[in-house]
This record gives C-alpha cells, sequence and structure tokens, in this order.
C-alpha cells in the first residue's frame, strides 16, 4: 500500500518541481523605499524563461514566495527579480547581500503573448511593481523591434517615489520607436509629470485600437478599469491579457490555494486572456 502511494504522489508531484535549486546573488539594488532587485548568478548551463513567467524564490527557516521574473530572457547568465517587502520572507531577503544564496523552483505558469503578437500594435499598461513582470516583455519586444507596430508603455504610480527603473524608463522615453507615458496618483508642486490613475493615459497614447495587444499588469483593481478602457477604445477583448497573482503557494497547481473555479492561477495562469478571468475580477475572496 505504502509503495502504491508513493508511487502516486511521485506521479503527481515531479520531485524536481518541489526541490529548490541554490542561487548565488550577484547584485542587489534598492528600487524604492520598499522595493529592491536581486540579480542571481544561473547555473553553468544558463537559465530559460519565457516573459511573464514567475519563481518560487526560498529562504531556509522563513518561506518561500512566489516572485515574478523582472529581467531580460536573452540573458540567459543572468536571473533577475523585483520584490517588493510585504511579508516576512520578502523582508529577509530584503536584508540579503552579494555572495548570500537564494533557493529557486522554477520557472512556472504562462507568459504574455510577446512571439504571438508579432506585426500588432502593442499596449503595456503597469501599474506599481506591475512593471516588473511585463519588463521582459518589453525587452524582448525592444530586441526585435522591427516585427512589431507601435508600441506603447503607460505606467502609473501612486507617488513619483514609487516609480521603479527610473534610468531605464528615461532611456526607453527618449527612443523614437516607443512611446512611454508615466503618471502618479497624487505628487507634490514639484512633480512635473502627469497627475491620475493609469487608465486617464489610455485614450492619449497613439495605437491602432483594432489592430493591438494589450498586455496589462497591476493591481486588479487597476487591471479591472484599464481592459474596461481599452474596449472602449475599441481593443478586440480577445487581445486583452491580464496577470493574475492571487493566493499562490506551491507554484504547481497541487496545493489548490490559488484555485479560482476551474482554474488554477499559479498553472494555468498568471497570465491568461482577459476573457477567461473576466468574471473572476468582479469577485472578491475566492
Amino acid at each position: 500500500m505504502t509503495a502504491i502511494l508513493e508511487k502516486s504522489t511521485k506521479e503527481i508531484i515531479p520531485s524536481q518541481e518541489m526541490i529548490p535549486e541554490y542561487f548565488r546573488i550577484t547584485k542587489t539594488q534598492k528600487d524604492t523605499h520598499d522595493t529592491f532587485t536581486i540579480e542571481l548568478e544561473p547555473p553553468k548551463n544558463g537559465f530559460n524563461f519565457t516573459p511573464g513567467q514567475f519563481n518560487m524564490l526560498y529562504m531556509f527557516g522563513v518561506g518561500e514566495v512566489p516572485i515574478s521574473i523582472s529581467g531580460d530572457p536573452s540573458d540567459r547568465n543572468k536571473l533577475t527579480h523585483t520584490i517588493r517587502a510585504v511579508g516576512s520572507v520578502t523582508r529577509t531577503m530584503q536584508k540579503l547581500k552579494k555572495g548570500d544564496f537564494v533557493g529557486i523552483r522554477g520557472p512556472f505558469g504562462t507568459h504574455w503573448p510577446a512571439e504571438e503578437s508579432i506585426g500588432n500594435d502593442i499596449v503595456i499598461v503597469a501599474g506599481g511593481i506591475g512593471l516588473a513582470p511585463l519588463r521582459p516583455s518589453i525587452y524582448h519586444i525592444l530586441s526585435n523591434r522591427e516585427k512589431y507596430g507601435k508600441v506603447v508603455l503607460l505606467y502609473g504610480t501612486r507617488t513619483p517615489n514609487d516609480i521603479l527603473y527610473r534610468k531605464e524608463l528615461e532611456q526607453w522615453r527618449a527612443r523614437f520607436d516607443l512611446e512611454v507615458l508615466i503618471t502618479v496618483d497624487r505628487a507634490a508642486s514639484d512633480w512635473k509629470g502627469n497627475v491620475g490613475v493609469v487608465t486617464t493615459l489610455i485614450p492619449r497614447s497613439h495605437f491602432d485600437p483594432f489592430n493591438t495587444v494589450a498586455m496589462v499588469c497591476g493591481p486588479e483593481i487597476m487591471m479591472r478599469f484599464s481592459v474596461q478602457d481599452l474596449l472602449k477604445c475599441g481593443v478586440a477583448v480577445n487581445n486583452i491579457y491580464v496577470s493574475m497573482e492571487r493566493n499562490m503557494k506551491c507554484g504547481i497547481g497541487f496545493c489548490g490555494h490559488c484555485q479560482c473555479g476551474s482554474t488554477f492561477i499559479c498553472k494555468d495562469g498568471p497570465v491568461y486572456p482577459y476573457n477567461n478571468v473576466k468574471d473572476i475580477f468582479i469577485k472578491r475572496e475566492i
């Protein structure tokens, strides 16, 4: 009986997906007052992932959290995560320094449709730390810029101090082939940029809604209203993608914490066509 149970469990949970591999930190960087980025050195054969996927990051004796990969997918020799310190695990990670180790399981989950969107205009709508999971897609699109139409990045944060990747945003803003608009919810008088929620930027940006793929990531309320405004502009509902990160625990759809109806967010998401999850967005606590 025990042998049968062990065999059955092994078939359900591939062991290699549950065992973290330790990666050495090569760089840490404080991004904002509560957000930081760590760069990790992958094994000799490098680390492959697709934009939108996430890893489970493990701190021995503390716990494990799902964190989206925020680096360049073409750079197999550097694994990057941008993390907000909001709980015991991430606050412990915030104290790590170069040379320390982090356990990694992954990559897991679905991806942004960057490859599938070739030939279309691209609208990327990010709220707060939601820019981090979208950054690999931006890298990929800019590396293959000639394959896409107009590319628009709309980014909103609560205050100017919450803006991620400031230098990189300025570099992107300087490009002639990428439209970057940034807004903040509230700011002091020395802020010279836009003030207002990120959805106010959608009607002001330049893209062909009938030939556009939209990628949206941020708080669910922000994604919900962004989708509504994209639909008002004429973007087809089937061309809108969102990233959900509710209650993910195991990363492989086994524990059931992230189950919403028939879908397991960690396995079937976190990136979904909006049509597949539109009913979940209006329901809380599921």
